[in-house]
């Protein structure tokens, strides 16, 4: 990402602000340095991380629950992250959904040849 610095004057004193050259890009920081959705998703994870470790430490062992809540808590941290072509995760996953699932099928392509049809339109014409 590339900043533009622009000096601003004041009183004889120089500002200098930092202005993104895309502002699409442009996130806000809360906590951290991470975005608002970055964090949410962040203390999701934790919080599944933590209950996911207490529910299943007693029945499938310390070890096998750190792994289960690892695993637990990854697609959410994932998902404040996550970014693809401006996507964010859940976009993603839609967009998935909708083009291997639900609008999945052959795709066949016909294509209209004008020239022709506009021939075969004439010649009907002439011979009338």
């Amino acid at each position: 990402m590339r900043l533009n610095l622009r000096r601003i004057s004041t009183g004889g004193r120089y500002m200098e602000i930092k202005i993104p050259k895309e502002v699409r890009q442009h996130s806000e920081t809360i906590f951290f340095g991470l975005s608002t959705r970055q964090f949410v998703c962040a203390v999701l994870a934790v919080g599944t991380a933590i209950g996911t470790y207490f529910l299943t430490k007693g029945a499938i062992g310390k070890e096998t629950a750190s792994w289960v809540c690892i695993v637990a808590a990854a697609p959410l941290a994932v998902a404040g992250f996550f970014r693809y072509n401006g996507l964010t995760f859940e976009q993603f996953v839609w967009a998935f959904i909708k083009s291997q699932i639900l609008c999945a099928g052959p795709r066949v392509f016909r294509s209209e040849n004008l020239y022709c049809k506009i021939l075969s339109e004439k010649e009907k014409n002439i011979y009338d």
